[in-house]
């Protein structure tokens, strides 16, 4: 029996050229995750992250706030997809940098149209794997872990393959999927217990370190 923590990661740099860079934000959110979870005693078994910087900041980051000397297993299961080459496939057209409200929800917009072709095989972004093909790297993971780890696990990943795990674990349809990865906050924190046959959902895109009236500004999504 165990505990699976899914964390997504903390604040990258929506924007700017490089997205894949925990913003100066985000390395507070992810100190702060590490800071609440040595209150409560929490230590783990093992860590698991995909290969992406933001990912290894995060991690670094809950270390830091933690103490944790861990070192992280490091699994390209757990990447992201390419949003840029979901939007591409669905809007072709160059578009600006999503930098005022209007742009930044037709950014999303978009990702939403595309995301839904491409779970349904009816669209294929350019260099990036099937949606078959990316669950399945997730889908590893999970049973790996479960046919293998005990006590609490820790998992850093991105929107995509986390809202992909829980729905894999509910066995909810590609829509409920993509609303769940739009949805999902920076350093959230969503659980699962696991047993050698099944997982069973515990909690989902919790923020327990920054349920306070100090960190109320600290709440972001991209």
């Amino acid at each position: 029996m165990g505990n699976l923590f899914l964390v997504r990661h903390a604040q990258a740099s929506f924007g700017a050229e490089n997205y894949d860079q925990l913003s100066d934000l985000g390395l507070r959110q992810s100190i702060r995750l590490g800071q609440y979870w040595r209150a409560k005693g929490l230590v783990f078994n093992a860590v698991i992250t995909g290969t992406l910087l933001r990912h290894a900041q995060t991690w670094a980051g809950i270390a830091q706030g933690a103490g944790f000397s861990l070192q992280a297993e490091i699994v390209s299961g757990l990447d992201e997809y390419d949003s840029q080459a979901v939007i591409q496939a669905v809007h072709p057209e160059p578009l600006p940098t999503p930098d005022t409200p209007e742009l930044y929800r037709q950014h999303f917009r978009l990702l939403r149209q595309g995301l839904n072709e491409w779970m349904l095989g009816r669209l294929h972004p350019h260099k990036m794997a099937t949606w078959q093909e990316f669950l399945s790297g997730i889908t590893q993971v999970l049973d790996w872990i479960r046919e293998s780890q005990q006590g609490n696990v820790l998992v850093i990943s991105s929107g995509g393959p986390i809202s992909s795990a829980i729905g894999h674990v509910l066995g909810a349809p590609t829509e409920s999927i993509v609303e769940l990865n739009l949805r999902i906050r920076n350093s959230s924190v969503s659980e699962l217990i696991f047993s050698p046959k099944r997982y069973s959902l515990l909690s989902y895109n919790t923020l327990p370190h920054l349920d306070s009236t100090e960190h109320k500004d600290w709440v972001t999504y991209a």
